[in-house]
């Protein structure tokens, strides 16, 4: 009787078990349903690479789940020029940034890029226009120069080291195991947070896009990674259009156009003189990295 009483008891245990797994099973089944029932983005279109490639954001809106994000937002990005996008937390920036790049399709309004809407283009033409180098970089498990050369995998092994020195990243390759054909571990995990955003920066320089979106790139640099870092992302940035969203003062005072997004809506606009000059969000920045970091305008 005592054996069968345990074993009922065992039996119980398993299917009070296996009965909460088949409610996680049935939710997560119903959760990849509403995301196959969504609609496809068309990510057709022609094969475009335009002569001039400034872009322009012409009073667009984007929700999430009816959660207004961008709400009538007018932008212009002029080629070759730097453009920081600055604001609190949660105001839409990498959103905004999402759809000038067609991450994601607009809900209002239009972007265009060389006067024509982006969504003229084909996902691969419009793809080769754009670089990212995202606060979090993913690295694959695979050699370091494949890492690099991700982008063109055909490039010879000449220009994996070249991109490698303009992104400061050969000294602290050489001194690997295996040099260049050292593999890195799942994301990257055996290299420092600055190692990691320098080959991040040497796989965009090795694809030459015209177009340069950098979203908090040096966010999480230790002080002795970041002069290196920024030399780095000079080297990326020269002659290009430069997007980047930033909370480093000194990364965005020298934009030719700062703008301040908050709400999901741009506040205020203009350089870093004229806007320090205002009263707003922008002088509530200046004066918190100050009061952070003891810096001195």
């Amino acid at each position: 009787m005592t054996i069968c009483s345990f074993l009922l008891t065992e039996g119980l245990q398993q299917a009070g078990t296996q009965s909460s797994l088949l409610r996680v099973v049935d939710a997560c089944v119903g959760q990849v349903n509403e995301i196959l029932s969504l609609p496809a983005m068309d990510i057709s279109g022609e094969e475009i690479m335009p002569h001039r490639r400034a872009l322009r954001a012409e009073n667009i809106r984007f929700s999430y789940e009816r959660r207004p994000i961008i709400d009538g937002v007018t932008l212009e990005i002029p080629e070759k020029s730097v453009t920081a996008i600055v604001g609190p937390s949660g105001g839409g920036k990498t959103t905004l940034c999402h759809l000038l790049s067609r991450f994601w399709d607009v809900d209002g309004g239009r972007v265009t890029l060389g006067g024509r809407d982006v969504r003229d283009y084909s996902m691969d033409s419009l793809m080769k226009i754009f670089s990212f180098v995202f606060q979090n970089v993913y690295l694959f498990h695979d050699t370091i120069a494949n890492n690099i050369r991700f982008g063109q995998p055909d490039a010879p092994m000449e220009q994996v080291i070249a991109a490698a020195k303009k992104a400061r990243c050969h000294d602290f390759i050489m001194k690997l195991p295996q040099g260049y054909e050292t593999v890195v571990g799942e994301a990257g995990g055996s290299l420092s947070g600055g190692e990691r955003q320098r080959l991040s920066i040497a796989r965009a320089m090795m694809k030459d896009a015209p177009i340069i979106i950098l979203d908090e790139a040096t966010a999480n640099v230790d002080p002795e990674n970041e002069k290196e870092l920024m030399e780095a992302v000079g080297e990326l940035t020269r002659e290009k259009t430069v997007i980047l969203i930033a909370h480093r003062l000194k990364t965005v005072r020298n934009a030719d156009q700062i703008l301040v997004l908050d709400k999901g809506r741009i506040v205020q606009r203009g350089t870093h003189d004229e806007l320090a000059a205002q009263d707003g969000v922008y002088r509530r920045f200046i004066t918190g990295r100050e009061r952070a970091v003891g810096w001195k305008l």
